[in-house]
């Protein structure tokens, strides 16, 4: 297999220490400014491996071309450039740990934390790997930025050695994909390809092609703002009726914490503002459309019987789509699936086919008429502190990216 252990952490390493997190709460594209940084690295580092018609976008993903040798299916290779707004991405550092021990692995900047392998056993399968984590006070941000790091060693590879049989390559970093915002209306004809693949994935041999559907609701409650001192019988304080709907929602089912597999849920992200006030914002997740209208149908009801206990008060509730379960249309075309598990056995890579509990912008892109699964990279731990990835694993991803690039390029 390709030996790209140096250039895959001095690119990871390089791309983490970015701060290039979105903002859901931005209504600017991309949500960040800082996202540019990320944005135009990519142009500036693409211009030096040579490839070629190398754009940024107005709606700020940029994409360019490794121009195929032979015929083929137009592919197309993405990444995202934003890291979660969750928990801290500002000063990240990360660090190397090289030849792993198979011990727990502490952190410098919060000597509380502790990332065992007891505790994550997929650790546990990586001793002798070289691990890149963080250093206990942000995440990491190898999602996804792991994801630009193989899919632009890669493409430098191509570059450099014309005699690889390739058919056109379309590569793409957007931004805000954490946000739910990464795929513009206009990127499936911008990019131009047959099909794609985000590498975007967790555990070594991925190849997922089911997601989440998912739907955002934001309710919003006025109550009746008065001075405390006069308050009796006239204050409506907005605090205690958002508090009462978000109580009245499941807590034993139905929210992330007590659900796997392929149960879906309703999660409260975050509850903002005053007693004249409030706005809670819920993300809805289920693998089938009518699990997830299920879901928007009870947040509705219980915002509706919260609502009647008080009529003084304001509640409006708005759901609004964003993201559907790729199987829908893959199902009915297997090709880019079934590319991929071809090339993973070529590598002796075992498949890993599992539904993922989240989505991509291959969910996007897929139901806009572009088959985009996702492939692994070996990120772990995602979206906190523990946050950390196997460069090996990142080298067999980046092996994948070439080979599905090869046999592509064979008639069928």
């Amino acid at each position: 297999m390709f030996q790209f252990n140096a250039e895959l952490k001095a690119r990871l390493i390089r791309y983490c220490a970015v701060d290039s997190q979105s903002d859901m709460d931005s209504s600017s594209a991309p949500s960040t400014q800082i996202q540019h940084k990320m944005l135009d690295l990519m142009v500036e580092e693409l211009t030096e491996i040579g490839a070629s018609e190398i754009t940024k976008t107005s709606y700020g993903t940029v994409i360019a071309t490794i121009p195929g040798n032979v015929e083929g299916p137009t592919l197309g290779f993405l990444a995202h450039v934003d890291t979660a707004p969750q928990f801290n991405a500002t000063n990240v550092k990360p660090r190397l740990i090289e030849g792993y021990n198979g011990g727990a692995i502490t952190y410098p900047d919060d000597p509380n934390l502790t990332l065992s392998p007891e505790d994550f056993p997929y650790l546990a399968q990586k001793v002798g790997d070289d691990i890149v984590a963080a250093s206990g006070l942000t995440l990491l941000g190898a999602d996804d930025k792991a994801g630009i790091a193989i899919i632009m060693t890669a493409a430098r590879h191509l570059l450099e050695n014309p005699q690889i049989k390739r058919p056109t390559i379309r590569v793409a970093f957007t931004p805000d994909e954490e946000i739910g915002r990464g795929v513009d209306e206009n990127l499936p004809k911008d990019l131009g390809v047959d099909f794609a693949y985000t590498f975007d994935g967790g555990d070594l041999g991925e190849v997922v092609y089911e997601t989440f559907s998912a739907d955002f609701a934001v309710v919003a409650v006025k109550g009746v703002s008065i001075h405390p001192g006069t308050a009796k019988d006239k204050l409506v304080n907005a605090i205690h009726l958002a508090s009462k709907i978000v109580d009245t929602l499941p807590h034993t089912t139905l929210t992330p914490e007590t659900t796997d597999g392929h149960e879906g849920f309703i999660h409260a992200v975050d509850m903002k503002g005053s007693a004249a006030e409030m706005v809670v914002r819920f993300i809805l997740r289920d693998f089938e459309l009518d699990g997830l209208a299920a879901k928007g149908a009870l947040v509705r009801q219980v915002c509706e019987t919260i609502a009647a206990t008080e009529p003084r008060a304001e509640i409006d509730c708005k759901i609004t789509p964003q993201y559907r379960n790729m199987r829908y249309w893959l199902e009915d075309d297997m090709t880019p699936v079934d590319l991929a598990r071809a090339a993973l056995a070529d590598l002796g890579i075992e498949e890993q086919s599992v539904p993922i509990r989240g989505g991509t912008d291959g969910s996007r892109l897929t139901e806009m008429g572009v088959p985009c699964p996702n492939l692994f990279t070996g990120m772990q731990n995602i979206h906190g502190p523990l946050e950390w990835i196997s460069v090996q694993d990142m080298e067999k991803a980046t092996a994948l990216c070439l080979r599905i690039a090869e046999r592509a390029a064979q008639p069928s």
